[in-house]
């Protein structure tokens, strides 16, 4: 028997997964696709929308393909599953399978950094569906495709055009319930596309503060601030955003976007100034006036 394991956040799916399961099927010799939607990524401290939903939509979107199954075993977990831990779940159930782990070419990039790669290579053989530019290693088996859709861009923007028919209703209402959740979604979005780092958001709705939402990211140098700045004008224009202040320096760079403020910072500054501490000490003196009042 051979099986193909397709893991991935699918927050939300869209049409990029889509064509990735259908051209596996189609040029891989398999007898079963697994695909394994993550309960909670290694690399990420959250998902929008919660693990139940997204396998939800999976199985709606990939309905009557007989050779996919929607495989819950990292979910059931409730915790944080590396791929190896996976794989050998699914080796346990099929000791006998030739098991192929389809992955991106943005992931492909990173595997090294994977928990136990080297047993994992030992275990798979990896397919890549590339994704932009992308000049594969010889010998690597490769989808004949080019994905170049992100799922943290689509949940910012919902163009429906990538948004297979099946779930297309559902997708869009749930990420369009909170406004201000996506305004933010994209902010992070932009910053995290650009390598800001250790980035934070803090509600400040409520706690007598003169905003809203505060975001803080850390930059990677003195003019990174600056090209960090350049690309959020150029990504949140479209989404009607506007920039009523901006103080900009290589150490610190603030953006005053009315409701929202974001402060890009060099280590050092972070360091010195320790934002969080304030922010975090106006929450609790706010909720000691309230318990008084």
């Amino acid at each position: 028997m051979n099986i193909a394991i397709f893991g991935g956040s699918f927050d939300p799916p869209h049409s990029g997964h889509e064509l990735i399961v259908k051209k596996a099927l189609e040029i891989l010799d398999i007898d079963k696709l697994l695909v394994v939607t993550t309960y909670l990524s290694p690399f990420k401290e959250s998902f929008c929308a919660p693990a139940s939903m997204r396998q939800k939509w999976l199985a709606k979107m990939f309905e009557g393909m007989e050779k996919v199954e929607i495989f819950s075993y990292e979910c059931d977990q409730k915790r944080q599953v590396p791929t190896i831990e996976t794989v050998l779940h699914v080796k346990s159930l099929y000791p006998e399978a030739k098991l192929f782990l389809l992955v991106g070419s943005d992931s492909f990039s990173s595997l090294p950094k994977w928990n136990r790669y080297d047993e994992l290579c030992k275990l798979v053989e990896f397919v890549v569906a590339p994704r932009g530019e992308f000049t594969p290693p010889k010998d690597l088996k490769i989808l004949p495709i080019n994905v170049n859709i992100s799922s943290s861009k689509l949940r910012s923007f919902l163009d429906p055009r990538f948004i297979p028919k099946a779930i297309k209703n559902e997708v869009i209402a749930f990420y369009t319930r909170n406004p201000m959740d996506n305004r933010i979604e994209r902010i992070v979005t932009a910053l995290s596309d650009k390598k800001a780092e250790d980035i934070q958001v803090f509600d400040m709705s409520g706690k007598d503060y003169f905003v809203n939402t505060v975001v803080i990211a850390t930059t990677m140098g003195e003019r990174h601030g600056l090209s960090l700045l350049d690309h959020l004008k150029t990504e949140l224009k479209g989404a009607g955003e506007s920039f009523l202040n901006v103080d900009a320096d290589d150490n610190w760079t603030v953006i005053d976007m009315g409701d929202v403020l974001i402060h890009l910072m060099t280590p050092q500054y972070r360091l010195k100034y320790n934002l969080e501490l304030f922010l975090k000490e106006r929450e609790e003196e706010m909720k000691k006036v309230r318990s008084v009042e």
